[in-house]
């Protein structure tokens, strides 16, 4: 004959008071005497926790509830990893063969960051990228959707400043830059520096020739020959050369830490003024300019990485060096909307159709 199961251990809950109480129940109709799961009272019990359970279950994630939800733990503490996460912690994470390829990003370039990566990710290359987020909230969200993928090298600057191009904020967010690569290279890794209003058309690493210490793109708009000289070029009339501190690529070289030292200290000599609104470039021009004959540089050809205002305005050259674009940087143009619609008429805006292509997703 089958045993039937009851319920010895534990007196019966009051189903009808606090779920979180002891008390044990006092209604004369339940009797002390052990009751079966399948009788009429037991599966009365059984019905009543259930609307309890259902009950005060999604009030779990409520301030109100006297319990700390997992969900808000889980998430404090994965805030707290990130805060944590050191340079040389993520450059180990993401560099591939060596090599790291590095963004620095503010929040409000997270629309930027995101068409880029898509570039990124057609040639291969996404799993090596390492975002330099430069507040909490940019931190936040890009491990959030891609862990381990972003870093902040304290302090945080102020994101809503920081994007305004000629400002103070615009330049204590470009000056960090030298002082992140020195880093990358003394901890002995290649580092390929992009600005995040470009994008990708080829694999890059195939230009790489060589084994320079320092490689950059020319960021003026004369048209050069196909064969031209990778040397520095010559000053211009500022007495400087007009190299664009967008794209760069060092090799964990004497000579490339030296032109990064060279850099951050020409950045200490020129600060930020309202007289004088500097940026990173000027600083950058003169120390390629001062370190040249310690430093083996190269200059990447021109058609394969023009800058924006020979692309975008000379539709001629465009047409005559077709197929040898390999990374197209959108300047020389002032503004968010302005460079989001010149990328959408040139079909570069790919964030509209293409989002589910970058690690990133589409944001929200």
């Amino acid at each position: 004959m089958a045993q039937q199961h009851f319920l010895h251990q534990r007196p019966i809950q009051n189903p009808f008071t606090n779920p979180f109480s002891s008390s044990p129940l006092s209604y004369s109709s339940i009797s002390n005497r052990p009751i079966s799961l399948l009788s009429r009272n037991g599966l009365l019990l059984l019905l009543a926790l259930l609307v309890i359970l259902g009950v005060f279950l999604p009030w779990a994630g409520s301030p109100l509830f006297p319990f700390p939800n997992r969900t808000s733990s889980s998430s404090s503490s994965s805030q707290s990893k990130w805060r944590d996460y050191s340079l040389a912690q993520a450059v180990k994470f993401t560099a591939k063969n060596g090599t790291v390829i590095v963004c620095i990003v503010s929040y409000p370039y997270l629309p930027f960051l995101n068409n880029w990566l898509i570039s990124v990710s057609r040639q291969k290359h996404q799993d090596q990228v390492l975002v330099i987020a430069e507040d909490y909230a940019t931190l936040y969200k890009v491990n959030e959707k891609w862990p381990g993928h972003a870093v902040l090298i304290p302090p945080a600057l102020d994101s809503q400043t920081a994007h305004k191009f000629g400002s103070q904020g615009f330049f204590n967010f470009t000056s960090r830059r030298p002082q992140h690569l020195l880093h990358i290279v003394e901890l002995g890794y290649n580092v390929m520096y992009n600005d995040v209003d470009m994008v990708w058309l080829q694999d890059p690493f195939q230009y790489l020739e060589g084994s320079h210490d320092a490689y950059f793109m020319d960021d003026m708009t004369a048209i050069k020959p196909l064969n031209h000289s990778h040397d520095l070029p010559p000053p211009g009339k500022k007495g400087r050369p007009y190299i664009c501190s967008c794209m760069i690529f060092l090799r964990p070289t004497n000579g490339a830490k030296l032109l990064m030292k060279k850099w951050i200290e020409e950045l200490k000599d020129q600060p930020w003024s309202k007289a004088k609104k500097a940026n990173d470039q000027p600083g950058f021009n003169w120390a390629l300019l001062k370190t040249a004959h310690q430093v083996d540089l190269y200059l990447l050809p021109q058609a394969a990485f023009p800058t924006g205002g020979l692309y975008f305005k000379n539709a001629t050259w465009v047409k005559e060096t077709k197929g040898k674009h390999v990374i197209i940087h959108n300047n020389y143009i002032v503004g968010f909307e302005k460079k989001i619609k010149r990328f959408r008429d040139f079909g570069l805006w790919l964030v509209d159709d293409h989002a589910q292509e970058s690690p990133l997703g589409k944001l929200q």
